[in-house]
């Protein structure tokens, strides 16, 4: 799973990275971005490739209400293709999410910190890429709005990260990990009009094992309310 990211690029950095143009104002650098926060996405529209915003958690149009998006942050590319959820979306409603990095929680060891419970308490990583390039990381979104309020409501674009099984890098901490995704496929990905499941669903694959690096950080970023940069230097 995806639980927790780093978004310190600007919408012009990550415009220029992908080839898009920017339709979106900054949200700002966050160190620790959580469920339900804005982020950034990058899609194609008839108009051209634009970074737009997007809420952290996916609702499907029939959902009915906002909360359910805290429990769809994730789609599991095993099953994107069948869940109610994503199967819609996945046809036509593609986004790269560019990522700084991500943090995934490891074990914990025999002598170290222990919970309140009195159990081994996690370890949090930072995970990068070795050249510190931004993360081109497979996502779905969805446009949803509260019928609640009428039709006169507005719309709320929401989106999910893909995950998939752990290369041999993220194995020693997690089992599973974000899709991310070779310059080579961004054009295929992001093509609403190319509805090929099966060459979609290839794409959903572990990353190279040499593509990522890592480094344990403090535990502050265990609470959502530190965002600053500091938490992703190395202890």
């Amino acid at each position: 799973m995806c639980g927790r990211f780093v978004s310190s690029s600007s919408p012009e950095r990550i415009a220029a990275y992908f080839g898009a143009d920017t339709a979106v104002e900054t949200l700002g650098q966050n160190f620790n971005v959580a469920p339900t926060n804005d982020i950034y996405g990058v899609v194609d529209t008839p108009d051209g490739r634009e970074v737009q915003a997007f809420m952290w958690g996916l609702l499907p149009v029939w959902a009915k209400e906002r909360k359910l998006g805290q429990k769809m942050i994730n789609a599991r590319s095993e099953t994107i293709a069948e869940k109610p959820a994503f199967k819609g979306v996945f046809k036509k409603h593609r986004c790269i999410i560019p990522m700084d990095g991500f943090y995934e929680w490891a074990p914990g060891v025999e002598g170290g910190p222990v919970t309140k419970a009195g159990k081994l308490a996690k370890r949090p990583y930072f995970i990068h890429r070795q050249d510190d390039e931004p993360l081109a990381v497979a996502g779905l979104w969805s446009a949803w709005r509260d019928k609640a309020e009428g039709s006169d409501a507005p719309w709320l674009h929401t989106a999910s990260v893909i995950t998939t099984s752990a290369n041999a890098t993220m194995e020693p901490i997690h089992n599973r990990m974000p899709v991310i995704l070779p310059k080579a496929m961004w054009d295929q990905w992001l093509d609403p009009t190319n509805q090929n499941i099966d060459m979609l669903a290839s794409l959903l694959v572990p990353a190279p094992d040499n593509l990522l690096t890592m480094h344990e950080v403090s535990t502050d970023v265990n609470n959502v309310r530190n965002k600053g940069d500091h938490l992703v230097t190395p202890v």
